[in-house]
């Protein structure tokens, strides 16, 4: 075989190999209630803080106290919290979602471990919120 034919054929495996590997290109969840959901809770152990006009209502999970969950629906969910305090911990289940701002902000940083890496932001569309019988 010739240098010449060995060129030919790298420049044919070159050209040609994109087209016959996959790459694995995916596409990014989007962010936001209501758009790609990125998993889901269920009856999930969390310490929920909310302000006295529940337009606000946010809580970490006692398994990952790192990350903090942002309800995407707090006024359909307040008649949830007449018998609790803010700091309680309940059990709640939903749709999660990436949150917009945490995105944007996590664009920012550099991609090093770092305390940003562990901390995660999210929107929930809570589906049910229920008492934890097991203590506050």
């Amino acid at each position: 075989m010739s240098v010449k034919s060995i060129r030919k054929a790298l420049v044919f495996l070159i050209i040609m190999l994109p087209v016959i590997v996959d790459l694995g290109c995916k596409k990014q969840a989007r962010c936001g209630c209501g758009k790609d959901v990125l998993f889901e809770l269920q009856l999930e152990e969390a310490r929920v803080y909310f302000n006295s006009e529940f337009t606000n209502i946010q809580f970490s999970t006692t398994a990952n106290p790192y990350s903090t969950y942002y309800f995407c629906n707090p006024g359909e969910m307040k008649k949830y919290f007449s018998e609790s305090e803010s700091g309680d911990i309940l059990l709640i289940s939903g749709k999660v979602y990436w949150n917009c701002n945490y995105i944007y902000n996590q664009s920012n940083y550099s991609y090093g471990y770092s305390y940003s890496s562990l901390y995660k932001v999210y929107d929930i569309e809570v589906t049910s919120v229920s008492t934890n019988l097991y203590g506050k």
